[in-house]
């Protein structure tokens, strides 16, 4: 009887083991080439901040006020050579939508390919968008039919987000693939049916989270990166976004073909960025990834008294971001953090983590911390701004500030502005978020730290545990 029980013994640490390997494997195994770039810094040509603002008027109705996409649309409109588009959730699915906008950036996609037919246009995104392989996506089918190029991101070349379950599903089943016939399960992001491989595919956490976009503008290029999702259900969030012209859009474009290049989807003949020459006045740069993170944590570690530090992000959870932040208010600089409650997503109920237990933290060492006052929107942007009476620096972008976003794991586009304080785009920031943060002209932005506070213990645990070993979905 001893003899089968060490062969079952053995045959479980074998299998053990070979999970660990596997797990170790995808959590650190070597990025394709071209991520994680902080690009040069370049001349910040016509930079404009935007904002998609709701809010609670004083009659006590909900109101909002998009900005973003219409900007998108107008630049589309006016390109004529190339089009390069990379956006997470561009769907219809879940929730009550404001705007139906996967299909208004579908239609404003096809109306220009239309009047250009020479036009080249690339739209990279998320398999999400796919139930990654279980759903045939029409509006890409019908963008693809019209010679748009679609490039759906390879998620197994990036790092595991939660390699305890990526490590088996390399083995067992990554390499399996998906189809979008003969799904049998419900889709769980909306209408339609999926097959089994489909939801073992979620829990893998990974994602091109980006949102960007470059047109060509005369003979000039245009970019606009942004935290807002042409998604049908996120049309009410509250986002941000800056627009801007020269070299710096290239670095997009470059960003975007090594997307494209480890997914299968070669992208020749795109325009090179030129080489960095010394900017003169106001500034800017690209993040992706992991200098993403890096960066915020310099930014928050140079502020001192003196200096303004304004956070409005929709997840904040990252170790180093949370103890840059509690130096910083050490240090004397004032600090104000705007955080979104996290109990609303597509019209299921949150628990509040892991915001709640990381502003239970700020608010014990001092700093200011006010929530979004949603109502079944969420409060989407991603920002920093650092500034004083001379100068500013501002970080918009896709990336939330946890590990996810912030170490390599995500793909993710911010861009960071360094200029003087009375900067258009500056001013224009600092003006959102007073207004979000003072709720001011009548509007109902924010409320009161105690509206949303938290002290479970059990939730405080879960919130470490999630952020360290990547078993959330923040």
């Amino acid at each position: 009887m001893r003899k089968p029980r060490r062969g079952r013994s053995s045959l479980l640490r074998v299998i053990v083991l070979v999970w660990l390997a596997s797990a170790a494997w995808q959590a650190y195994k070597p990025l394709p080439p071209g991520l994680g770039v902080q690009g040069p810094w370049r001349d910040a040509e016509e930079a404009v901040f935007f904002a998609d603002r709701t809010f609670v008027d004083a009659a006590g109705a909900r109101r909002s006020e998009q900005a973003i996409f219409d900007a998108a649309f107008a630049m589309i409109a006016q390109a004529r050579r190339l089009v390069v588009l990379d956006m997470f959730l561009f769907n219809e699915f879940g929730g009550v939508a404001l705007r139906p906008l996967s299909g208004e950036l579908t239609d404003a996609l096809l109306a220009r390919k239309s009047e250009v037919p020479a036009l080249r246009i690339i739209v990279v995104t998320d398999p999400i968008n796919t139930v990654y392989g279980g759903l045939v996506a029409a509006h890409l089918e019908r963008l693809r039919a019209a010679g748009v190029e679609i490039v759906l991101t390879d998620l197994g070349a990036l790092r595991a987000s939660n390699p305890l379950w990526s490590g088996p599903w390399a083995l067992c089943c990554g390499w399996l693939g998906n189809r979008a016939e003969g799904g049998w399960l419900p889709n769980p992001f909306g209408p339609g049916q999926v097959s089994l491989r489909s939801w073992l595919a979620l829990p893998n956490f990974r994602a091109n989270h980006r949102k960007t976009l470059v047109v060509d503008a005369g003979d000039d290029w245009q970019a606009l990166v942004t935290s807002a999702n042409p998604h049908d259900a996120s049309s009410a969030h509250g986002n941000v976004a800056l627009a801007f012209r020269g070299a710096a859009a290239l670095d997009i474009v470059a960003s975007e073909a090594a997307v494209a290049a480890f997914s299968g989807r070669e992208s020749h003949d795109l325009p090179s960025p030129p080489p960095a020459l010394e900017p003169h006045g106001a500034r800017l740069r690209v993040l992706t990834e992991g200098a993403i993170g890096r960066v915020l944590v310099q930014a928050i570690d140079a502020a001192q008294t003196g200096d303004d530090l304004d956070v409005a992000v929709f997840y904040l959870a990252d170790r180093d971001v949370v103890a840059a932040l509690l130096g910083a208010q050490a240090r004397g600089a004032v600090v104000r953090v705007l955080l979104d409650p996290n109990e609303d997503a597509f019209g299921r109920k949150k628990n509040g983590v892991p915001n709640r237990q990381v502003a239970r933290e700020l608010v014990a060492a001092g700093v200011a911390v006010r929530w979004c006052d949603t109502h079944g929107e969420q409060c989407h942007a991603k920002l920093l701004l650092r500034r004083n009476a001379a100068s500013a620096n501002l970080i918009v972008g896709s990336a939330n500030y946890t590990r996810r976003n912030l170490d390599d794991l995500n793909l993710e586009t911010s861009v960071e502005l360094a200029a003087p304080t009375d900067h258009a785009a500056i001013v224009e920031a600092t003006r959102w978020f007073e207004e979000q943060w003072n709720n001011e002209a009548g509007r109902g932005y924010s409320v009161d730290y105690e509206r949303h506070a938290d002290d479970s213990l059990l939730r405080r645990a879960w919130y470490r545990v999630g952020e360290a070993l990547g078993l959330s979905t923040w």
